[in-house]
């Protein structure tokens, strides 16, 4: 039924929760899977240029926790026996980055951890999980912890 699996992680729990599950569908479906960090890399674009001083440095940092993340990801589904690639992409928000990478990979499901923030913290923080539902059309596996 699935084929290509996108795992989208953030080094959370909740995603590491995602990895669990997609282990599960691909070992069971014979899938491949990709699993990207998005990085933002003009985060501060429209703050001023107060932060611009800061980009190399916070360039480097995301870089290192993106590498860490799909690391940690690739263990998981290397231990279990699943075919897995892995890549670190740039894209100007997350939820961008992941709906691209479904459609230019021809992924066929994306299973993504989702933090439940709701209220202020939703409107503040945002939600990646809700923007990859409102602008895909691929089907996506939304994971809680």
């Amino acid at each position: 039924m699935f084929k290509h699996l996108l795992v989208p992680v953030d080094g959370s729990a909740t995603s590491q929760t995602a990895v669990g599950k997609a282990t599960d569908l691909a070992r069971a479906f014979g899938a491949q899977v990709t699993v990207i960090y998005v990085i933002d890399p003009y985060p501060f674009t429209g703050v001023g240029t107060d932060f611009a001083y800061g980009q190399a440095e916070y360039l480097s940092a995301a870089t290192a926790e993106a590498n860490a993340a799909v690391h940690a990801a690739k263990e998981s589904f290397v231990k279990a026996g699943v075919v897995v690639d892995t890549s670190v992409i740039e894209a100007h928000t997350a939820w961008r980055g992941i709906v691209e990478a479904g459609a230019s990979l021809g992924a066929d499901l994306i299973v993504m951890g989702s933090h439940g923030r709701s209220g202020l913290e939703k409107l503040v923080l945002g939600s990646v999980a809700q923007a990859v539902l409102s602008h895909t059309k691929l089907p996506v596996l939304v994971v809680r912890d």
